[in-house]
C-alpha cells in the first residue's frame, strides 16, 4: 500500500493506493506541520484517524508533501517519527512546494510554482528540482499573502478601528473577538497560524468590499515584489498556484499579475488529485 498526503498547517489529504495504482481509500486529518508541532502531536493526530492508524503496517511507501519541510531538520524530525508510525514503510518527505509542482505542472516545464493557502511560499521549478532563493522564516516573519496573514490584518484593522463600520459589525457577528481568546489561541494553543487563517474565509466572503480590495491588492502586490520577481526569468515561464486563498481570489491574482507583466498558469485550490496521477506514471 502507497500513502500520499498533501499536507498544509490546517488540514492534510491522504490518498492510499494499491500497487496498480488503484484508490483504496481516502481521508483527512489535521495538518502535520513540523515547525509547529511536535513529535507527541504528530502521533496523536495519526492516531486520530482510524484508516490511517489501521492501515499503519501495511504501509509500504510514504510519500509526503508538506508546509514546514524546507528544512532538513524538519524532514528529517518528521521522517523519525513516520517510521516510527508506520514501521514497514519506505518514507519521503519533501515540502509542499514539490506537490504542488507535481500537480500543476504534468508536462514538467520551467516554472514558478507558487502556494497561498494558511501559508505561502514560492520556487522555481527547473523541470526536475525546486530552487529556492530565500528559506522561509515561519508564519511570523514571512507568509506574505496568506491566511494567517490576512486574518492577522483583519484582527489589526478591526482593533486599531481601521476596519469600516459596516465590515466590523459583520465581523463581530462572525466571530469571537475577545482580546483573551484571541491571545488564547495566539500564544497557548497549537497551530495559531491556522487559527488566524480561519479569518481569511471573511476577506473571501466580502471580497468585494473596497477596505477588502486594498488589503488583497496590496498583499498580492507584496507577493509579487517579495517572491515571484526574485527570479530572473519570471516574465518568461508560466506562474502555478495552489491553495486556497489563491483558488478563491484568482480573479485578483490574474489581474495582479498582469499588471506586473506575469503570465498566470494553473490554480488549484489542492493538488492531491494530480498528485495520484504523477505517482501512478513514476
Amino acid at each position: 500500500m502507497k500513502l500520499l498526503v498533501d499536507s498544509g498547517s490546517t488540514k492534510a489529504d491522504w490518498i492510499a493506493l494499491d500497487d496498480n495504482g488503484n484508490k483504496l481509500f481516502t481521508t483527512q486529518s489535521l495538518g502535520l506541520n513540523p515547525e509547529v508541532l511536535d513529535k507527541k502531536e504528530v502521533i496523536e493526530r495519526l492516531e486520530d484517524r482510524f484508516d490511517i492508524y489501521h492501515n499503519r503496517k501495511a504501509v509500504t511507501h510514504l510519500f509526503f508533501y508538506g508546509a514546514g519541510c524546507g528544512t532538513d531538520r524538519m524532514k528529517n524530525s518528521l521522517s523519525e517519527t513516520f517510521r516510527e508510525f508506520f514501521p514497514n514503510a519506505e518514507v519521503s518527505v519533501k515540502e509542499d512546494t514539490y506537490a504542488a509542482a507535481y500537480a500543476t505542472n504534468p508536462t514538467n516545464e520551467r516554472s514558478i510554482i507558487s502556494i497561498l493557502g494558511t501559508g505561502s511560499n514560492c520556487s522555481y521549478f527547473d523541470g526536475e528540482e525546486l530552487h529556492q532563493k530565500v528559506q522561509s522564516l515561519g508564519y511570523i516573519a514571512m507568509d506574505d499573502c496568506s491566511g494567517n496573514r490576512f486574518g492577522r490584518d483583519l484582527i489589526r484593522a478591526y482593533y486599531f478601528g481601521k476596519m469600516p463600520k459596516k465590515l466590523a459589525s459583520l465581523f463581530e457577528k462572525e466571530y469571537d473577538l475577545d482580546a483573551d481568546v484571541i491571545k488564547n489561541h495566539l500564544y497557548k494553543q497549537a497551530n495559531p497560524n491556522a487559527y488566524l487563517a480561519t479569518f481569511a474565509k471573511f476577506l473571501i466572503q466580502h471580497k468585494d468590499e473596497e477596505f477588502i480590495q486594498q488589503l488583497v491588492f496590496e498583499a498580492m502586490q507584496t507577493f509579487v515584489d517579495n517572491y515571484i520577481t526574485q527570479f530572473e526569468d519570471c516574465h518568461e515561464v508560466p506562474i502555478h498556484f495552489v491553495g486556497s486563498i489563491a483558488f478563491y481570489l484568482k480573479d485578483e491574482l490574474k489581474l495582479v499579475l498582469e499588471k506586473n507583466g506575469l503570465k498566470i498558469g494553473n490554480v488549484l485550490r489542492r493538488p492531491i488529485d494530480g498528485l495520484i496521477e504523477y505517482h501512478r506514471i513514476n
